[in-house]
């Protein structure tokens, strides 16, 4: 059974910084690209973040490009995003999610999400 829990949500003050952490069991970890998505209220969720295996090639979208940064530890079968310089638009759910497919620029999810972890920014 797959799984994806992620964790370090909360409340933040504008301008403040967050580290997520999404751990993944019943998959080969090591061979998926992993992204990260965000539902803000109201609203669809978006694309984020997203790292390639073996390579851990990065791609952002516009908006948190130079703020957040994704990463990984294969050992520890977890991918994280670091978010810092946050303002209220970064509010929302964050989920992790297991790449169907990752190339330049582009990331299609595939079928497994965790259940989201809440990150709310105050002004």
């Amino acid at each position: 059974q797959v799984q994806l829990v992620e964790s370090g949500g909360g409340l933040v003050q504008a301008g403040g910084s967050l580290r997520l952490s999404c751990v993944v069991s019943g998959l080969a970890f090591s061979t998926y690209a992993m992204g990260w998505f965000r539902q803000p209220p109201g609203k669809e969720r978006e694309f984020v973040a997203a790292i390639a295996w073996f390579t851990n090639i990065t791609y952002y979208a516009d908006s948190v490009k130079g703020r957040f940064a994704i990463s990984r530890d294969d050992a520890k079968s977890t991918v994280y995003l670091e978010m810092s310089s946050l303002n209220f638009e970064d509010t929302a759910v964050y989920y992790c999610n297991t790449a169907a497919q990752f190339g330049t620029n582009y990331y299609t999810p595939g079928n497994y999400w965790g259940q989201g972890t809440q990150v709310t920014v105050s002004s």
